[in-house]
Order: structure tokens, then sequence, then C-alpha cells
């Protein structure tokens, strides 16, 4: 049986969205994997552009809230921002929640091209923390590495 994995984080703007992208990469699409918010916004045209120069293709995300998802399926929750973390509804019993903070690079500020690097440190953060969660914890998936 495939393990499913849920991600959440406030917005699901961004952090949530790049940390889906990943893992849907390199578990190359063996395990079910999707991304909600506590107060979902609208998917950052950032994330999309600097997950796209990374090669991970964004065109069917979407911003959804956590209420939109069957919180009975899922065997990881992992919240990847403080908020979520201490608002995150009730999982059935067994399934494991994980917590990671990741800085929101929603709030970067200065030129776009300052903006655009907040937005690659946070990318580059996530990224490592889904390869070494992919590593650990899915050990029996076979995974793409480039």
């Amino acid at each position: 049986m495939s393990k499913k994995i849920l991600v959440v984080c406030l917005g699901n703007a961004c952090r949530s969205q790049m940390a889906e992208g990943y893992l849907r990469y390199y578990t190359n699409g063996f395990v079910p994997v999707a991304s909600a918010g506590i107060r979902p916004g609208e998917l950052h045209p950032l994330t999309v552009e600097v997950m796209e120069e990374d090669g991970i293709d964004m065109s069917g995300h979407y911003s959804k809230g956590i209420d939109q998802v069957d919180r009975q399926e899922y065997d990881y929750v992992i919240s990847v921002c403080d908020e979520a973390q201490t608002a995150l509804p009730i999982f059935p019993k067994g399934t494991l929640l994980l917590h990671r903070h990741f800085p929101d690079p929603a709030g970067a500020t200065g030129t776009r091209t300052e903006q655009l690097q907040e937005f690659r440190q946070v990318r580059e953060q996530i990224k490592k923390y889904v390869l070494k969660f992919v590593g650990k914890e899915l050990q029996d998936v076979p995974i793409q590495l480039a």
C-alpha cells in the first residue's frame, strides 16, 4: 500500500507548494502527495517561477484549504510553518505528524531580484528537507535524484 503525504502551511501559497512539488518529483508519482493551507491564499507567482527554474512543473498546482482534503487518508502530515503546526486540525490515530519551520518567502521585500533570492533560499531549504524525508521515510519507493 502506498503511503500518502499531506503538506500544510498557513496560506498554501509558497512553502507547502514547494514541498509538494519536490515530493511528487522525487517519488516519481509513486506516492500520493497533496498540500493545503490553514487560511489558503493564491499560489504565489514567484513560487512557480523558482520551482520551474529547478525543473519542477507547477502547472497543476493551486491553493486549497485544509477543509478541502480528506484528513482520514494521509499517513504523513508535514507542517512547514509554526502557524500551521499550532492550528492543525485533528488527524486520525496512526497519522505521523512532522514539523519543520521554513521562513515565509511571501513576505520578501526589496527588488524583484532580492525577492527571487529569498524564494530560492527557501526553495533550497525545502528541497534538502524533502530529500532527507524521502530517504528516511520512503525507502521502499523508487526515487528520482536528478
